[in-house]
């Protein structure tokens, strides 16, 4: 098993503060870039960004390892996430 170091992850994330792109492409990017260093069977990943100008938006995106169950567990999730 692969695990990040929890200090490592805050700075990592720390680096998006004043990044450019659309909170959509940064939770993407979070995402592979952790699908990357841990290889792992299923990953979500929420953004939860504070809003300026008082509206919130909380991209989602997830991944499940291809041609396993976890890949249609994946799509399910997708289909029905935040009903």
């Amino acid at each position: 098993e692969r695990m990040v170091e929890s200090k490592s992850l805050k700075l990592y994330l720390f680096s998006f503060r004043n990044h450019g792109d659309f909170h959509e492409d940064c939770v993407n990017i979070i995402m592979k870039d952790l699908i990357r260093l841990m290889d792992p069977k299923y990953i979500e990943v929420t953004g939860i960004f504070v809003p300026r100008g008082g509206i919130s938006i909380y991209p989602y995106a997830n991944y499940g390892k291809p041609g396993t169950k976890y890949e249609e567990m994946a799509q399910y999730r997708l289909l029905h996430h935040d009903l």
